[in-house]
């Protein structure tokens, strides 16, 4: 199986934890897939243990960066994708920060409105500009 598709199955849990924190029905099913490689199985569980546990830490980052943009009004699936590509982009060095970026911006284009991969694009490269101070 590719990353991308891994990313798509971790995105699809990150979002269905944004209303259920536990769904352990969800998970049962993805990790069902026959073609999920033990790398696979192995990032989806990273990235969506982390965006769990790091939650508070990964919303502040993306409020600082949404510039005049309310926090409580991001589209929940641009969220559960901008949750994704941050925790990436701050937690897993062995992934470029361009590439989390640009499968942020695919997963908008087809999981999100026609606006969501601009604003999504504009979001991360401000907290890949905040990481890259550090």
């Amino acid at each position: 199986m590719s990353r991308k598709v891994a990313r798509t199955y971790a995105y699809q849990l990150v979002f269905e934890s944004l209303f259920n924190k536990d769904d352990q029905i969800a998970k049962e099913n993805i990790f069902k897939d026959p073609t999920l490689t033990l790398d696979d199985s192995n990032y989806i569980e990273t990235v969506v243990n982390g965006v769990n546990q790091n939650y508070n830490e990964l919303i502040e980052l993306i409020s600082r960066n949404t510039a005049n943009f309310k926090f409580e009004r991001i589209f929940k699936p641009d969220l559960a994708i901008l949750l994704l590509a941050t925790y990436e982009m701050k937690y897993i060095p062995n992934i470029p920060k361009n590439v989390s970026i640009n499968e942020a911006v695919e997963l908008a284009k087809v999981n999100s409105t026609e606006k969501s991969p601009q604003f999504v694009n504009g979001v991360l490269s401000g907290i890949y500009k905040e990481l890259n101070k550090c």
